[in-house]
């Protein structure tokens, strides 16, 4: 588990805690003792490419699946045996939202919210209207599903999922087949509800999305938990490397290889940058410094640390099929 874990923190304090989550398919292991600690209030992605068990942990979450070993909690409660208390307090958006095409958005939300036994009917009509609003679909309340395209869909999904308050939020890849304007939106939602105290479950394979979003992040290979805890905390546990800006760039490249730097590229005099990983003990204001002391014009300095995909492959050494 990286640096800057959240497993440390007192079951009072998580939204979602699981200890040694396993569920098998036969002889197929789809999540392998998992250890899973997502802060209260935290917007907390869980990363993996298709296939790594993520969705199977969020099924077995909501006690659409049973565990084959190990807990789960889930606001405070043990799951299953606690879905009658839990479940109300839960929204959630899971493989993909599932409509009657023939009826419109608003008509749709009514129905799922009159089916919800804790939903009180004298406020239907003005929490449907609200929840179309905060995703952006009042225009289209009145068209039929049929009609919606796939981000519409997802959006309604998520709407479904905010008809009632709710404590925890669940989304399944939630800006699946949204275009930029789309996502936008979902981010801002997203945002505006943890700010709002709500905890956000966002599970996604969209890293650079995740990187905008979330404050905390666990990472998920063939079922197994590599890292979690803050997004900033995984970014600072991979390689930290410098990025120099200067016109004389075989200069910069020999400075840097006698402070016991290796660049990994030194660019083309158009762009003038040179990169290195930073190495231990280090300081990035000795490199400045060695640099100006030779001569070389510093136009542009920079210590940047690796990015979640870069600190996935390190971990994994697998790459995300990654769509921006």
């Amino acid at each position: 588990m990286s640096a800057g874990s959240t497993g440390d923190l007192p079951s009072g304090e998580l939204a979602i805690e699981t200890q040694g989550l396993t569920k098998r398919f036969g002889h197929q292991t789809a999540v392998d003792h998992l250890d899973l600690a997502v802060p209260h209030g935290s917007v907390f992605g869980f990363l993996g490419p298709n296939g790594s068990g993520k969705t199977t942990t969020i099924r077995v979450l909501l006690g659409l699946a049973a565990a084959t070993d190990g807990h789960a909690r889930v606001l405070g409660q043990e799951m299953p045996a606690a879905l009658r208390e839990v479940l109300p307090r839960v929204g959630a958006l899971i493989e993909g939202p599932a409509f009657y095409p023939f009826l419109s958005g608003a008509a749709n939300l009514h129905r799922l919210d009159a089916a919800d036994r804790h939903a009180p009917s004298a406020t239907r009509r003005a929490r449907v209207r609200e929840a179309l609003e905060r995703v952006g679909l009042s225009h289209a309340a009145g068209k039929k599903v049929r009609a919606y395209s796939l981000g519409m869909k997802q959006r309604l999904g998520i709407a479904n999922a905010l008809l009632m308050p709710r404590e925890l939020l669940v989304l399944d890849e939630p800006t699946n087949g949204l275009d930029p304007q789309g996502t936008r939106e979902v981010r801002s939602l997203v945002r505006s509800l943890a700010a709002g105290g709500t905890t956000v479950f966002v599970s996604s394979h969209l890293l650079a999305e995740v990187e905008q979003i979330c404050t905390h992040a666990a990472i998920m290979s063939a079922g197994k938990l590599v890292a979690q805890g803050t997004v900033e905390g995984l970014r600072r546990g991979g390689e930290q490397r410098v990025t120099l800006t200067t016109p004389d760039l075989g200069e910069a490249d020999r400075v840097l290889r006698g402070l016991g730097l290796s660049p990994a590229g030194v660019g083309s005099a158009a762009n003038g940058m040179v990169t290195a990983p930073l190495a231990d003990g280090i300081l990035p204001e000795q490199i400045v410094a060695a640099l100006v002391a030779e001569g070389v014009r510093v136009r542009g300095f920079a210590v940047e640390n690796s990015t979640l995909e870069e600190r996935f492959v390190a971990l994994t050494g697998e790459g995300f099929d990654i769509v921006q």
